[in-house]
């Protein structure tokens, strides 16, 4: 055992033999406090042992049938992984046809020609051991129908008759398992693995479906083309009858496993430490489930609790202890068992009677400073036995500190989620529990933040000026700022034209390379901002006598000194049009492996003429020269004569090697190909080398053709490997490659996280935690974690709504996370999910929690109806979020005179089942203004206005009243300023302007005649016209007096005047072309036998209106 340590270290490497060491290995530490004890630790040691030899007969198939080849590997520990391959270690493909069996048989629901062949080769590999065993290659021949009519043919005469059967097609018949039920049991947790494979022509397809349920959403997976139904993470609900179905074209057949799920222990609540002062009472509680339900079994220091010490302040019931009154000498460790036949669980627990008085830990008077409008945590750690309450006030007498505005850690710690200016001071942080009470400040400081008032702007100057960026800033006075300057987030260039003073940035003599960005970074010791400009260098305006431009393209290409890896490029300049040339760019072509595309090469002086070219090997030269001024690049010039250098192995290998797994049992390792002219020679081919880190010594190795990737099968699940990928070709390999770590593929998470505990710190924010699962069970790249979570119903409501589950997720590996945005009084549900790459592992237990009560929102209406002389009746509606039980609803009123004033406020408390009100004694013709909102036991909600006006007395009416002469006064001049009295004046002058323009109408029509006044006298409704031939009254006998009434006419059918009609017309009296006056005066032409009265236009009566129609229509 390793000093100081508790590990013990088994070595067998200098001698000695593993099966020595074999056995139930359990750790025990003990003090004077008591003694814990470890889980049972078995060691075993490995075999890989090798295959019984056996003589292996030829297996000869007719075309059609079915075939199964037995692998029969040895027993090993742990079991081997079978696979199967051929003399070329190529794993042999696999389909729907054949496949793999779960107990390493290989399984042909049908043989075809193509299976012919003699090296069917079962492998046993034993990761342990890094061995892998072989059987004997399996021959397997496959006879054709049409080859075995020819050998009948072959041994018969031209008189017999001969021929085989053809290939018949066959219903499914199951080849595993065989009969039509059997049964499996599988552990709580652990993945089920279920398998049909059948024999059939054509080839059956299998189906699966779970007997009086559906198949788990999420954790069902097919694997071996559906004959393989995978099940991860089961538990007693998966329980049940699972059938395969096995279909071709001519029929089915099925087969039902029964399976049950039985349970290891496992924990529902592990017990846990616990710390008592002497005199108080506490429980250790353990409690696990399995399938069969497990036993518990309680032992103190190591020792069953049945035969250990006996304390007066102990009582076991079942899974808890009850510790009462305890002392001093209590103090042990005590462990819990549960077990049943498939495991066991043990746990300790250490009961610790301590009793001390409370300590705080946090310096005294430790200074906090924070900028404005930022958290500030105020730190506060203690110890102390019972454990201590923490409170915590401000200044010396502040009252103790509540509400939403602060939040309380549960290790003392004090948060301020937005700092103000105010929040600055002294706060005191008391520890107390029975033992004592003790006390510690802490100072905190609110700091102004740092701002840039004036930023940097975007810039554009000539070239050879001066430029200058401004970075003005403001901080707080106590803070020592340092401003910092970037070019394109990197450093200022070291050159003396930089010069940067106490708020800006001056460039002198500006060149080309000065364009970019340049960042005013301004930092203090709580706090940092920053700002950035553009700056754009153009060229001055050239004068206008001189041409710039490009140059000329360079000319009269020369190769010379050719080496295989070098040669010399000469050529001539052309024109450089005014502006010197920089520099020449040299490109290449190679024509044997990329005809017609051209590569940058090298780039020289521009007073440089002639170059020595690095050349590679297997190339196919040709160059070409540009030519660069500042004004631009010239036309490439004519390429030179070609020049093809000698192969060589490969100078490097290839880049971006990576081996990452695309499913749980490969590793997918790709590289990028070297370019053409990297191969240095033909046959360019790559060598791919892994081994599993830290478990294999040897590399294994295969060599592929010009190719990105290659698939490493049959591996474990996310494990680490080493890779590596050498180049070479027909001349040799290329240097040894370096070697890169990739992981094999990944799986979804086994477990799900544990121990999920939700604290609501407020009304609308929880902080949720959870212990992180186990690295082993995560297989593969841990992202974070995702949160679910959902409201459930409104505790205020009781109502139950559509759940929308919502899913925060926190990266990395955290065990905590915040829930913000949730709904006062209100239950939710959660639960935790752990994620890696290829996805999301099994959800943790609903973990149920619910929010405070936080404050109302407003009312949803307030309506005031009934004004009457003094009172209003008011109606509101109750809040649309109560966020919790109202208690009552506050009305505030005051009134509002004619300059808008406010009046003295009045304000009435309302229980909260109500929801009218009638306000009486109010004043009458005043407006009143109304704030209304509801209340719960957090506090008051937002409040709705509203305005209404008590009406004046009858008629307008002014009743007296003691004391109300100045009253008076103001009432009548609020009647001049009504709305109704400006209205009702309206009307009348309206009515005024109307009978003025009737009688201007009839003033110019003229007044009655005196013969219509005698008719109308003598009104009769049947009154008949005079015959023209003897003056007496005859039938009137105008033709057009048949003719419908026109449109507007007030006559009735039968030509009796109603009294109601005008009288004061005289167009009904035929005036204007026909009217005729008798010699006497009066007016004959309605009698004479001849009427052509013209017909009225439009919609109007023929009849002028009269003063009383006009009248009428009016009211």
């Amino acid at each position: 055992m390793k000093p100081n340590s508790g590990t013990l270290v088994i070595n067998i490497m200098n001698g000695g033999k593993a099966e020595a060491y074999e056995g139930v290995y359990q750790c025990t530490a003990r003090n004077e406090r008591g003694a814990a004890i470890s889980n049972n630790i078995v060691i075993r040691p490995s075999r890989s042992p090798l295959w019984t030899k056996e003589k292996l007969e030829p297996n000869h198939v007719r075309e059609g049938d079915s075939l199964v080849l037995h692998c029969r590997p040895p027993v090993g520990l742990p079991p081997p992984i079978i696979f199967w391959m051929d003399n070329a270690f190529q794993r042999l493909p696999q389909s729907e046809r054949v496949s793999q069996g779960l107990n390493g048989d290989l399984y042909f629901s049908n043989v075809q020609p193509e299976d012919t062949r003699e090296d069917y080769i079962c492998y046993a590999r034993f990761n342990h051991t890094q061995t892998i065993q072989q059987k004997q290659p399996i021959s397997v021949k496959v006879f054709s129908m049409d080859s075995l009519n020819d050998t009948i043919a072959a041994n018969l005469s031209d008189t017999d008759i001969y021929g085989a059967k053809p290939v018949t097609e066959r219903q499914p018949v199951l080849l595993t398992p065989t009969g039509s039920t059997s049964t499996k049991v599988e552990l709580r947790g652990n993945v089920l693995l279920l398998e049909c494979i059948a024999a059939g022509l054509p080839t059956p397809v299998i189906r699966w479906i779970k007997e009086g349920g559906e198949l788990p959403a999420n954790r069902t997976f097919f694997e071996n083309f559906k004959k393989t139904l995978k099940i991860i993470d089961v538990s007693e609900a998966d329980s049940g009858n699972y059938k395969c179905i096995a279909r071709n074209t001519l029929g089915s057949v099925h087969h039902v496993i029964s399976v049950t799920v039985k349970a290891a222990p496992y924990w529902i609540t592990a017990p846990r430490n616990l710390v008592l002062s002497p005199g108080e009472d506490g429980t250790l509680i353990c409690r696990a489930n399995g399938n069969p339900k497990p036993s518990i079994s309680w032992l103190a220091n190591g020792v069953p609790i049945a035969i250990a010490p006996e304390d007066p302040s102990r009582k076991v019931d079942g899974d808890t202890i009850i510790f009462s009154h305890v002392q001093e000498r209590s103090s042990a460790v005590y462990q819990c068992n549960a077990s049943n036949e498939y495991g066991y669980l043990l746990a300790n627990a250490f009961v610790n009677v301590l009793a001390e008085p409370p300590r705080i830990l946090t310096p005294a008077n430790k200074l906090y400073q924070v900028i404005a409008d930022s958290p500030a945590l105020l730190d506060c750690a203690y110890f102390g036995s019972p454990k201590p309450e923490i409170e915590w006030f401000k200044g010396v007498k502040g009252s103790i500190l509540r509400g939403n505005e602060y939040v309380f850690h549960d290790n003392g710690t004090l948060e301020i989620p937005v700092a103000q200016k105010n929040s600055a001071g002294t706060y005191t942080c008391v520890a107390r529990n029975e033992l004592g009470k003790i006390q510690n400040e802490v100072q905190l400081e609110i700091k102004d933040p740092t701002m840039i008032i004036k930023q940097p702007e975007y810039k554009v100057i000539q070239r050879y000026g001066q430029v200058s960026f401004e970075c003005i800033i403001k901080h707080d006075s106590t803070l020592l700022p340092t401003v910092t300057w970037l070019k394109d987030n990197d450093e200022l260039p070291d050159d003396e034209r930089f010069l940067v003073g106490k708020d800006n940035l001056t460039i002198m003599n500006v060149t080309d390379k000065d364009d970019g960005t340049y960042t005013c970074i301004v930092n203090t010791t709580l706090d940092s901002v920053s700002a950035s400009a553009v700056l754009t260098v153009v060229a001055a305006p050239p004068t206008p006598a001189i041409i710039y431009a490009r140059p000329n393209p360079p000319f009269d290409l020369e190769l010379t000194g050719q080496l295989e890896r070098s040669i010399d490029l000469s050529w001539i300049p052309g024109d450089e049009n005014n502006s010197p040339i920089t520099s020449f760019v040299i490109e290449y072509e190679d024509a044997l492996h990329e005809p017609g595309v051209w590569h940058y090469q090298t780039e020289v002086p521009g007073t440089q003429t002639t170059v020595q070219l690095k050349l590679s090997p297997y190339v196919n030269y040709s160059f070409r020269v540009i030519a660069v001024n500042k004004i631009g690049r010239s036309q490439p010039s004519e390429p030179s004569e070609q020049y093809l250098t000698k192969s060589a192995s490969p100078d490097e290998n290839p880049a971006n090697v990576q081996g990452i797994g695309s499913e749980p049992d490969n590793l997918v390792i790709t590289w990028e190909p070297l370019k053409g002219f990297q191969s240095n020679g033909p046959g360019l081919q790559y060598k791919v080398s892994w081994r599993q880190k830290d478990v294999d010594d040897e590399w294994t190795s295969v060599i592929v053709a010009n190719v990105s990737k290659y698939i490493v099968s049959g591996t474990p699940t996310f494990v680490p490997y080493e890779v590596k990928v050498q180049a070479l070709n027909d001349l040799g390999y290329a240097p040894e490659p370096s070697e890169v770590i990739g992981h094999s593929g990944e799986d979804l998470p086994m477990v799900a996280p544990g121990n999920v505990q939700v604290h609501v710190i407020n009304s609308t924010l929880a902080k949720v935690h959870w212990d992180p699962v186990p690295l082993k069970t995560v297989r593969g790249h841990l992202q974070g974690y995702k949160v679910y979570y959902w409201k459930v119903q409104s505790l205020s409501r009781r109502s139950r709504r559509h759940v929308e589950k919502k899913i925060l997720t926190f990266r990395g590996n955290k065990t905590f996370g915040m829930l913000p945005g949730l709904e006062p009084y209100s239950s939710y549900k959660l639960n935790v999910r752990v994620v890696n790459g290829k996805g999301e592992g099994p959800a943790s237990p609903d973990k149920a929690f619910k929010t405070p009560e936080g404050v109302p929102s407003s009312p949803s209406f307030l309506k005031i109806t009934n004004p009457t002389l003094d009172s209003l009746t008011l109606e509101w509606g109750s809040p649309t979020h109560p966020n919790g039980v109202l208690t009552s609803y506050t009305l505030k009123f005051q009134p509002i005179n004619n300059t808008h004033e406010l009046g003295p406020l009045v304000e009435i408390r309302i229980p909260a089942n109500e929801s009218s009100l009638i306000l009486k004694n109010l004043n009458y013709s005043t407006r009143y203004k109304f704030y209304f909102n509801a209340q719960t036991s957090v506090g008051s909600g937002s409040q709705i206005t509203e305005e209404a006006v008590t009406i004046m007395d009858e008629a307008g009416i002014l009743r007296p009243a003691v004391g109300a002469g100045k009253a008076m006064t103001s009432r009548q001049v609020d009647i001049a300023t009504q709305g109704w009295f400006i209205g009702l004046m309206c009307a009348v002058a309206l009515l005024i302007l109307i009978l003025l323009i009737v009688c201007f109408i009839r003033r110019n029509k003229g007044g009655k005649y005196p013969v219509k006044e005698k008719e109308d006298a003598h009104a009769d409704p049947e009154i008949q016209p005079m015959k023209e031939d003897d003056g007496t009254f005859g039938e009137y006998s105008d033709a057009e007096d048949h003719k419908p009434l026109k449109k507007g006419s007030r006559t009735p059918s039968d030509r009796t005047v109603k009294k109601e009609d005008s009288d004061d017309s005289l167009v009904d009296y035929g005036e204007g072309v026909n009217g005729q006056f008798n010699e006497d005066g009066s007016f004959i032409g309605q009698y004479s036998g001849k009427k052509e009265k013209e017909p009225a236009e439009g919609n109007e009566s023929s009849e002028a209106p009269s003063p009383v129609n006009a009248m009428n229509s009016f009211v």
